[in-house]
């Protein structure tokens, strides 16, 4: 009996294109299958110290949805570092302003804090409308 842990090889690493349409799916849902996606724990070769996952495209960023009153009581802060540098923004004003940093927020934090996550990030294209550039690598499209 054979008792060896399979892992990943750099050059065995196939990459594929997958698109998810975003209208009308609740944020987190969406940035959970991306996530999923981006990491390649949807792949039966998953290596979780490796970057194996896949392309994700996002489109219609500006029409996903919060549920329950998030659309008011969310809010979005960064500091600058300096004295009252501190700046916020409700969830409304950011979805109607810029939705792919809404939606860039999302899937960054539910992906590894270091190196790894920082590389996996870089596969990662959103757009708020249906319009998207990336014809030419033919992405499959991804239901959940």
């Amino acid at each position: 009996m054979n008792n060896t842990t399979y892992s990943l090889k750099k050059d065995e690493i196939q990459r594929k294109w997958y698109i998810i349409d975003a209208e009308g799916k609740p944020l987190g849902r969406v940035a959970t299958e991306a996530a999923k996606l981006l990491r390649g724990k949807h792949k039966p070769t998953y290596t979780p110290n490796m970057d194996a996952g896949d392309h994700v495209i996002i489109i219609n960023c500006s029409k996903v949805i919060l549920t329950g009153h998030k659309l008011d009581q969310k809010v979005y802060r960064h500091h600058s570092g300096y004295i009252g540098g501190m700046k916020e923004i409700v969830a409304r004003d950011l979805l109607s302003t810029n939705p792919e940093k809404a939606m860039m927020h999302a899937v960054k934090g539910m992906l590894p804090h270091n190196s790894l996550g920082r590389q996996m990030v870089k596969k990662l294209r959103l757009y708020s409308g249906d319009v998207h550039e990336n014809e030419a690598q033919k992405p499959e499209k991804w239901e959940f």
